[in-house]
């Protein structure tokens, strides 16, 4: 069973940790194995990525003729790739030895069409005392209560995600609707294949615990400012979601379900009992952060025109939404 790796990149800025994301795909435990580098319409840095990893026989170098977008490129890597399994890994992320073969475990041992491991936080400073392991999915990590390892879930996160190639292409990859292109913000581009694949095939993603990437946090991801920013755009993209895919269930009310009846009132207890402070800082940010997302929510509803904008090209109607 082939496995291809794509990971994708689009600025010089973060080459030095692309390079290690790919050098983690190369050193795998896993044969056979290819990788594919999709760079997204930056000739310096694909350049670099010739030059760095061309000579190497396992190894697809690509440059989009623009910049497209992560999701346009997530899935112009699928399409040039030659695995039976296409597994995707972020360019800020250190996947162990053993990732793929793990994937691959899963993919042999079940009818298994689409695999999500875990995805551990690597905090490039120390972590601010105020962060709730319960909102890591901020920043891209598996958080605190996620699933049950082998549970089937709507969708992994994008730094530890594979697919059977013909399920991800058959449904259409990536929406480009979704995902960071620029400046953009709309977000869980993994959550569409996700949709698409269980309305497909009628299976989920299965989940793997013990398939493991390091997920680079810089230190602009540990500024409450900007993770009150990120929880608003969060918030926003469910009410896009919701356009994009009418009907669709996540696990949205069972997470405030579970953060409000167990996980918030256990943190006021640890404080009261402690005390703590750095316990007080956790639950404050709780409270924000939640309620950033209501608000970026709120935002999607108001705003008929920014949605148009985002959906335009889906076909979905944003005035029979609405009303």
């Amino acid at each position: 069973m082939q496995v291809s790796v794509v990971v994708c990149t689009y600025t010089m800025d973060r080459y030095d940790v692309f390079t290690e994301a790919v050098e983690s795909a190369l050193a795998q435990t896993y044969d056979p194995i290819e990788v594919v580098l999709v760079i997204d319409g930056n000739p310096e840095v694909y350049e670099h990525a010739v030059d760095d990893f061309g000579d190497r026989e396992n190894v697809v170098v690509h440059d989009n003729d623009e910049n497209r977008g992560i999701s346009y490129s997530r899935t112009k890597g699928a399409e040039l790739a030659a695995g039976e399994i296409v597994a995707f890994i972020d360019d800020d992320g250190v996947a162990e030895p053993d990732w793929i073969e793990r994937h691959v475990e899963t993919y042999a041992e079940t009818d298994a069409v689409a695999v999500a491991g875990y995805v551990a936080p690597n905090w490039r400073t120390e972590k601010p005392d105020f962060f709730p392991e319960e909102f890591y999915w901020l920043v891209g990590c598996t958080e605190l209560g996620f699933a049950e390892d082998g549970e089937e879930i709507r969708n992994g996160y994008g730094s530890n995600v594979s697919y059977r190639r013909d399920v991800f292409l058959d449904v259409g990859g990536y929406d480009v609707n979704t995902g960071r292109k620029g400046d953009r913000h709309i977000q869980a581009h993994e959550a569409p294949v996700g949709i698409r694949i269980r309305e497909a095939y009628g299976q989920g993603v299965v989940y793997v615990e013990d398939a493991v990437v390091s997920h680079t946090l810089f230190d602009y991801r540990g500024e409450f400012r900007w993770l009150v920013f990120r929880s608003f755009w969060q918030g926003f993209s469910k009410r896009v979601m919701e356009l994009l895919y009418p009907g669709a269930q996540g696990n949205e009310s069972a997470f405030l379900k579970d953060l409000v009846g167990n996980r918030v009132p256990s943190r006021v207890k640890r404080a009261v009992l402690g005390p703590s402070l750095a316990e007080v800082k956790r639950i404050v940010a709780i409270i924000v952060f939640t309620a950033a997302v209501g608000v970026g929510y709120a935002y999607g509803l108001t705003k008929r025109d920014v949605l148009r904008e985002e959906v335009e090209d889906t076909g979905a109607d944003v005035d029979e939404a609405e009303d």
